[in-house]
């Protein structure tokens, strides 16, 4: 998330230059990591419209922030917020508003108590009239302005977050071989991995991986050089990649027996944070209908 959040600052022509340097700078330094906050109890993902909740009243000393963000991956350890948030200006204008850490007001509620990706630290963040500077303003506009979204955003988070799970699916794949060379059971009297049956299986899933590499490494690869993409087509991709992953480590438990679902082993974990991915944004639903609208011109 923090790496989504510098690639888009550096290509978006809406940040304010002294604060992305600003930003950039302090991530070089030292430990300065920042992450969008945008989700909310009654908002859901903003990805499938509405205005947030959470407002920010203009005043003479500064913006004052006032609202709950949920889902906020690495609460303990920011530094930095970008909140999306509504003015409550005559005319309603939502965006991004830079909001320091640890300012009077803001509190982390430790709600995260996730199936998976336990580590993250989701939790919940409230505002309660947190004062920042006027100039923090990063990109607000009119409501009807954000319907087309960041490309850049758009973009490369759908590819960030196919990368992380098909991670997950390779670490899995990693315990798993090893597993099988070295469990030799008795009445086999040589290791699982001597078996056709375990053999096919195994090259199904060095399959999907290889489908998997292909598409983030030519996808990655295209838009470092400029090709003109999609966000539907990157949407796909990490439909694609995150369904590949969940069938990876489905079928290496099917060969692990109660072995894969025990705490002892690391792909009980593997399988618990893969699943994550069937609900990250952008999610499957959403991905198909636009995909769908495309194709038939709507």
């Amino acid at each position: 998330m923090h790496y989504i959040q510098h690639l888009v600052m550096a290509r978006s022509t809406r940040w304010p230059e002294r604060l992305s340097r600003k930003l950039a700078r302090e991530a070089v330094d030292g430990v300065a990591l920042i992450n969008a906050l945008r989700v909310e109890p009654d908002l859901g993902s903003p990805a499938r419209g509405g205005l947030p909740a959470t407002t920010a009243r203009r005043t003479e000393t500064g913006w004052r922030l006032s609202g709950r963000k949920i889902y906020s991956t690495g609460a303990p350890i920011l530094k930095w917020y970008a909140v999306w948030a509504k003015t409550d200006e005559p005319e309603t204008r939502v965006g991004l508003f830079l909001v320091p850490a640890g300012l009077p007001g803001a509190k982390i509620i430790e709600t995260w108590n996730h199936l998976g990706l336990r580590a993250s630290g989701s939790h919940d963040i409230v505002f309660e009239d947190v004062v920042f500077p006027l100039d923090h303003e990063i990109d607000v506009r009119a409501p009807e302005e954000w319907r087309v979204p960041d490309f850049t955003q758009s973009v490369v988070h759908a590819i960030f977050v196919a990368a992380i799970y098909d991670g997950v699916a390779r670490a899995a794949r990693d315990w798993l071989v090893e597993f099988l060379k070295n469990r030799k059971p008795s009445n086999l009297g040589a290791s699982l991995a001597t078996l056709p049956r375990v053999q096919e299986v195994v090259g199904g899933i060095e399959a999907r991986l290889a489908v998997n590499a292909r598409l983030i490494d030519s996808f990655a690869g295209d838009f470092d050089d400029g090709v003109l993409l999609s966000a539907s087509e990157s949407s796909i991709v990490k439909l694609t990649v995150t369904h590949n992953a969940v069938a990876i480590i489905e079928d290496a438990l099917s060969l692990t027996s109660n072995h894969g679902l025990t705490r002892a082993n690391p792909l009980e974990r593997h399988f618990r944070d893969v699943l994550c991915g069937l609900v990250h944004t952008p999610q499957d639903d959403a991905t198909r209908v636009n995909a769908g609208r495309l194709a038939l011109g709507l």
